[in-house]
């Protein structure tokens, strides 16, 4: 069974993890080569401490979180303190899922290539363009 299969329950974090995986493969590779370095996490939903530090009203106000110090703010002589990571929030995205009448897989792929965008240290109106022409 596919990962972007239709659902009759909620996907799992396993079910999304999944889709990310197949959603990484069809990320431009201008974009997916320099991210070996950085893992994928999907959890339910923020933890407190990242509730806080966003100033986040409610753990549904997120989809995807990108955590480490970007490309472009790196230096060749720091010392890597931890992994860069990205997180996807699984709820927020099933919430958004519904609402929005988009793709699972369109939606986790957006969040995706946002996230990725954000470990380039890309604004918003970059990281659409490129998710405008690799569509």
């Amino acid at each position: 069974m596919a990962a972007t299969a239709m659902y009759q329950t909620a996907p799992t974090l396993t079910e999304i993890e999944a889709i990310a995986g197949e959603a990484f493969a069809t990320i431009p590779r201008s974009l997916s080569a320099h991210v070996d370095n950085v893992a994928i996490h999907v959890s339910d939903f923020p933890d407190d401490e990242t509730m806080e530090a966003m100033d986040l009203e409610s753990p549904f106000d997120i989809l995807g979180l990108y955590v480490g110090i970007s490309l472009d703010q790196k230096s060749i002589c720091d010392s890597p303190q931890d992994i860069d990571r990205i997180y996807l929030y699984r709820r927020p995205m099933l919430d958004y899922w519904v609402e929005s009448g988009e793709s699972l897989f369109g939606l986790v792929r957006h969040v995706l290539i946002h996230e990725i965008g954000h470990h380039f240290g890309l604004s918003d109106d970059d990281m659409d363009r490129i998710e405008a022409s690799a569509s």
